[in-house]
């Protein structure tokens, strides 16, 4: 599984708004909801239900909110690099800059889990966090999440 199956330029964004969790998860919903043609609601109402079951904030600044959608013909990713750390109850209480939300069919199973684990390999990788958090434009943050991907295959 690569990166770029997962993400699309579109859905890069260089300087997200946001102020708390909540805030984050909606527009991050609206705008998954703009490229996917799935309900925001629906979306917004997934990812708060996973919340629920324990924060997706892995540590390190990066959250990976994700969940499963019925209707939704793959899976999709979207990567947001927010303008100013948010509190996100993280595992290690640390703010939250860097978000990679992933969404997938309701009978993705195994490729559900093959992708949060390629996600969240590449953002473990602290050279690669430091290279996010300083790329300016939503072009720069995909050439060098889908760089990463070719220099590891």
């Amino acid at each position: 599984m690569l990166i770029s199956d997962l993400v699309t330029p579109s859905a890069v964004i260089a300087s997200l708004k946001a102020t708390s969790k909540k805030q984050a998860l909606q527009e991050l919903a609206r705008r998954a909801a703009e490229l996917t043609g799935e309900p925001e609601r629906a979306i917004f109402d997934v990812l708060l239900e996973r919340e629920r079951l324990g924060t997706t904030g892995v540590g390190d600044g990066v959250a990976i909110p994700h969940g499963k959608l019925a209707n939704l013909p793959r899976l999709f990713g979207m990567f947001a690099r927010l303008d100013r750390p948010i509190d996100f109850e993280a595992i290690d209480e640390q703010p939250v800059d860097l978000i990679f939300l992933l969404l997938a069919p309701g009978g993705a199973g195994a490729d559900h889990l093959k992708a949060l684990a390629r996600v969240s390999r590449l953002l473990r990788d602290r050279t690669i966090r430091d290279k996010l958090r300083g790329s300016e434009t939503a072009e720069a943050l995909f050439a060098l999440l889908v760089e990463q991907q070719a220099s590891a295959a």
